[in-house]
């Protein structure tokens, strides 16, 4: 995709959030993913990116340079190098947070890159970006090696679900079983609530981890029943958790903000001359 440069209004038609505090949400939700993925110099370039996108929210058009003198600055030293920052963007590609371009000026000499922070998937996995290797050979006596061991253990284990594990509340296994009997399945699905109740540090609240579980499945379900678009029923069950897991985590967030017992500040920085100020993941 040749994209012409140019300043970063000129970029707006790539945002994929609708304000800031979409495209925060949206972030914390890939931080609770993705937040162990990568180093402590790793993780303050891609803080430091996310507020460089926050003016057309979403996108960035800085060149590296000016990202590293910005938090070199702060620290007073030579905190982050190009390297690490590079090794960031690379993770973060892969991982499927943001996409990068790259931009051409009007003689067609290349210009710094554009960097479009995608939206979380709620619904799916995030997809991994696909190249092109065209130099490549393809193994295809490990490829057909691989898919029979997928197929392997996508079969059914022929075990029902009086053999789930005890570690699988009984509340959840009564609903599920109606729909997934087989016990390698339920034991998945209660793998995924597990994911992502220690992911918002809730996994030792088990009565709201079922309950919300259970509310999830049941939604789940109901889009099963009434359309046919659902094609990997588990990551649509999954994507369903994360949202109401998020929705409890901001209400008790908002409950003690309101009972004075946090005070949550917003980050001020400037831009482009501007005073911007946007709450994000200070942690």
């Amino acid at each position: 995709m040749n994209i012409k440069s140019g300043n970063i209004e000129g970029f707006e038609q790539y945002s994929q959030f609708k304000n800031l505090e979409e495209f925060n949400h949206h972030m914390e939700m890939w931080m609770l993913d993705h937040k162990k993925d990568f180093s402590k110099g790793e993780l303050l370039g891609l803080k430091r990116l996310v507020r460089f996108s926050a003016k057309i929210p979403g996108v960035c058009n800085a060149k590296i340079g000016t990202i590293l003198k910005a938090i070199n600055q702060e620290y007073t030293e030579n905190i982050l190098s190009r390297s690490t920052f590079k090794r960031m963007i690379l993770k973060g590609k892969k991982m499927g947070i943001f996409s990068v371009y790259e931009t051409e000026r009007r003689n067609g000499s290349q210009s710094s890159n554009l960097y479009v922070f995608n939206r979380f998937p709620l619904c799916e996995p995030p997809k991994q970006e696909s190249m092109n290797h065209p130099n490549e050979t393809i193994n295809l006596l490990k490829t057909e090696k691989d898919q029979k061991i997928k197929k392997r253990k996508e079969e059914p284990s022929n075990l029902d679900y009086t053999y789930v594990s005890n570690r699988v509340p009984q509340p959840f296994v009564e609903i599920v079983k109606c729909f997934f009997p087989d016990i390698k399945v339920i034991e998945e699905y209660w793998h995924m609530v597990q994911i992502t109740a220690y992911g918002y540090e809730l996994d030792h609240e088990m009565d709201l981890i079922v309950n919300l579980a259970i509310q999830s499945f049941k939604q789940l379900i109901r889009k099963l029943k009434l359309t046919n678009a659902v094609k990997k029923p588990i990551a649509y069950f999954y994507g369903i958790l994360k949202e109401k897991f998020f929705q409890y985590y901001e209400e008790r967030l908002n409950e003690k903000h309101q009972k004075g017992e946090i005070q949550i500040k917003p980050i001020c920085f400037e831009f482009n001359g501007e005073i911007m100020e946007w709450d994000w993941l200070n942690s």
